[in-house]
């Protein structure tokens, strides 16, 4: 199952640059615009980790992770608080009320989207394990290695990152718009060719140990990793 993500953040600027990013790492996500909303969200159903802007609405976002943290809704729910204030009075009270991780806006979406990983990997780490295997083929995440048939597979950190997201969904098709938007980011001006010339090197890769092609092109709709 998909790791559920709430975010509460009355910006919707804000909240809406947080959902595509979380959907773009396969996260599901849901978004509350005020903390009253986020409380009723989280007792018709538990997320796996909370993002939370202080300044909220109706019940502010200190009060929500407050009453989280009693008891109220999931107390060991996995926090991490968004805000403006980024004085150290602020963060130690942030911190001190149970948040997990602060982070000060404006913030890198790519520094954000880590400490959602790493918070999720450390307080339940099952959600993302280091260790994926598909096939004959597998990724450790951890010491950034790959082998294959009990064979070690030297990549480069671009071919690294696309084996990585092809193991996280075998057997799905995917454009090479989408790859560029998950593998290089959508803020990164890279030609399609590219895509097709970093397949070319992870497929090269993967069969010097032998075997057959583990990834498929599927005429006019992209790439997959063979489940099998």
């Amino acid at each position: 199952m998909k790791p559920y993500v709430l975010i509460a953040e009355d910006e919707s600027a804000v909240s809406e640059l947080l959902q595509y990013n979380l959907k773009r790492e396969d996260y599901e996500v849901a978004i509350a615009n005020d903390g009253e909303e986020a409380l009723l969200m989280m007792e018709e159903r538990a997320p796996d980790l909370l993002l939370l802007d202080w300044m909220l609405p109706k019940v502010s976002g200190i009060e929500v992770c407050r009453r989280v943290r009693s008891g109220g809704v999931n107390p060991n729910l996995p926090i991490i608080m968004l805000t403006a204030r980024g004085e150290e009075s602020d963060r130690i009270r942030g911190l001190d009320t149970g948040a997990d991780d602060y982070v000060t806006k404006p913030f890198s979406t790519t520094e954000l989207m880590a400490r959602v990983r790493a918070v999720l990997r450390r307080i339940r780490p099952g959600l993302r394990d280091d260790k994926v295997v598909v096939g004959d083929i597998e990724i450790d995440r951890v010491e950034h290695r790959v082998m294959r048939n009990g064979s070690d597979i030297h990549l480069g950190p671009t071919e690294f990152r696309l084996l990585d997201y092809f193991m996280q969904h075998p057997g799905r098709v995917f454009s090479r718009e989408q790859l560029l938007d998950t593998v290089w980011g959508s803020d990164v001006y890279v030609e399609l060719r590219t895509v097709d010339v970093h397949v070319g090197r992870l497929r090269k890769a993967l069969r010097q140990s032998g075997g057959d092609d583990p990834i498929r092109t599927v005429r006019s709709a992209g790439y997959a990793l063979r489940a099998d």
